[in-house]
């Protein structure tokens, strides 16, 4: 899509710098020296005439940058013999502008808009922004943490510690959103893919499921999927517990508006349990 994008934007360059080379519209605009400088071409955005805000999406929640979708204007514009961008339209009476996002294409389609002279171009429909929306409206919580020993208990050094989340629609998925825009609807799924323990001691545990939930008939046994043994006592830090996170990361997949990416968004919940020496519950 880049590459096509690139050749698309380098043959309106070239026929606008030969058609204005052609009508005499002045020195300096020639096909030569468009394609050295590329640029009988402006960028136009909000406050300037002839443009439009560029867009802004984001994306998922570990990626830092953000998606930008803007327009240029190409001018000197190509000649209306240049059929494939003006689509049949009177270029005296239209402006030629390019639509394109950071992303090249991907999620969100190129190509060349025309617009009634004097007019800006209609913002584009940008369907990850509106699954980002869709995002926004669910109700994502941190994991629904049941651990043993439970929180307020106490727990021995060296016996096994059993981790489990509660499965809904909003600790565990799948949740479901759709969010619209000018015709267009994105629909949004949210599922855990895995959890992150911080068992407050230094270490952690990676869980791709919700954990299994211990029982008594369960005895001495570890968790089958998702557990942890301490070695100290918690007795030894400042605050007499062990301060234990599970931080769900959700994934989120999309659809809609000819366009599907993925998401993702990480929430955090905490408990504090208390591990003793042996000795110390006998005492």
């Amino acid at each position: 899509m880049l590459i096509r994008r690139s050749v698309l934007l380098g043959a309106a360059l070239v026929l606008a710098a030969a058609g204005s080379a052609q009508a005499g519209d002045g020195p300096g605009v020639d096909a030569g020296k468009c394609q050295v400088v590329k640029f009988c071409v402006g960028v136009s955005t909000g406050g300037k005439a002839g443009g439009a805000t560029p867009q802004t999406g984001s994306q998922d929640s570990s990626a830092a940058s953000d998606l930008k979708c803007g327009y240029t204007k190409i001018a000197p514009e190509p000649p209306a013999s240049a059929e494939e961008l003006w689509k049949g339209a009177d270029p005296a009476k239209n402006d030629l502008y390019f639509y394109s996002c950071s992303d090249g294409g991907q999620n969100n389609p190129d190509g060349f808009v025309v617009v009634p002279t004097g007019q800006q171009p209609q913002q584009q429909v940008n369907p990850q922004e509106l699954a980002q929306q869709a995002v926004d409206s669910m109700t994502l919580l941190g994991p629904d943490i049941n651990i043993n020993p439970k929180p307020g208990g106490r727990g021995l050094v060296g016996m096994p510690v059993w981790m489990a989340v509660g499965r809904s629609q909003t600790t565990w998925g799948p949740n479901t959103a759709s969010a619209s825009a000018g015709g267009v609807t994105v629909t949004a799924t949210a599922r855990v893919s895995k959890v992150v323990w911080s068992m407050g001691d230094g270490t952690s545990v990676t869980c791709t499921t919700p954990g299994t939930v211990y029982r008594t008939s369960y005895g001495l046994k570890r968790s089958p999927d998702c557990g942890h043994v301490y070695t100290q006592p918690s007795t030894n830090t400042s605050g007499g517990t062990y301060r234990v996170s599970a931080t769900s990361t959700w994934v989120i997949d999309w659809n809609g508006g000819g366009a599907n990416g993925q998401l993702t968004e990480v929430r955090t919940s905490s408990v504090a349990v208390t591990i003793v020496e042996s000795q110390a519950v006998n005492s």
